[in-house]
C-alpha cells in the first residue's frame, strides 16, 4: 500500500492511474457517440478537472470546443457551502450544446449552480461529465450524464484533486488515512 503525507495528513493510494485512464476512456467514447453531430463546448471546471479533461480530451475526437471556468467552495477537508466564480465563462453559449466537465460531484452543490448558470445565460442543451461521484453524498436532484467512477464519501486527493493546494499532481487517487 502506497502512502504519501500531503501537508498534516496522510493518504493511501485508492485508485491506480491504469484504472482512472481507463474509466475516463470508456465515457469518452461513449461521448463520441452520443454527442457525434452537436458540436459541443466542453467547459472544464478548474482546478480540479484539468486532469480529467486533458485525459478525457484525448479520446474525444468529434467536432468540438473547449473553454474553462474556474469556481471555489473548498476549505481544507470541507465544502463551504458556498461556490464562488473566480474565473467566469467568456463564449456565447446560447443555443450551444454544452459539456461540463467536472472533477467529483459530491453533494451537487457546485453543479447545480453551474447549470442554472448556464440555463441563464442561454445555453441548449447541458450535459455533464465527472471524473468521479460521491452517490451516498449527493444532496441535489441533477443528471449526471457521463460517470467515470462512483467513489464512497471519503476525502480524497490526487488526479487533479487537492488538500489545501496540495496533491493535485498525484497520478494515482488516495484516500485520507483516518486514525
Amino acid at each position: 500500500m502506497e502512502i504519501v503525507q500531503i501537508k498534516d495528513k496522510k493518504f493511501k493510494k485508492f485508485i491506480p492511474e491504469q484504472e482512472i485512464l481507463s474509466s475516463i476512456r470508456k465515457i469518452g467514447q461513449e461521448i463520441n457517440k452520443t454527442l457525434k453531430d452537436k458540436n459541443p463546448l466542453f467547459i472544464s471546471v478548474l482546478n480540479g478537472a484539468f486532469m480529467f479533461t486533458s485525459d478525457l480530451m484525448k479520446v474525444v475526437n468529434i467536432p468540438c470546443e473547449i473553454t474553462f471556468i474556474k469556481l471555489s467552495s473548498y476549505e481544507g477537508l470541507y465544502s463551504s457551502g458556498c461556490v464562488k466564480e473566480v474565473m467566469g465563462l467568456n463564449e456565447n453559449i446560447v443555443g450551444r450544446n454544452v459539456v461540463i466537465l467536472e472533477d467529483i460531484i459530491d453533494t451537487g452543490l457546485t453543479m447545480e449552480q453551474i447549470i442554472d448558470s448556464l440555463k441563464a445565460k442561454g445555453a441548449g442543451e447541458i450535459r455533464v461529465a465527472t471524473f468521479l461521484q460521491k452517490p451516498d453524498a449527493l444532496q441535489r436532484n441533477i443528471k449526471i450524464d457521463y460517470i467515470a467512477m462512483k467513489i464512497p464519501n471519503e476525502f480524497i486527493i490526487g488526479y487533479g484533486l487537492d488538500y489545501n493546494g496540495y496533491g493535485r499532481n498525484l497520478k494515482d487517487v488516495y484516500t485520507l488515512i483516518t486514525d
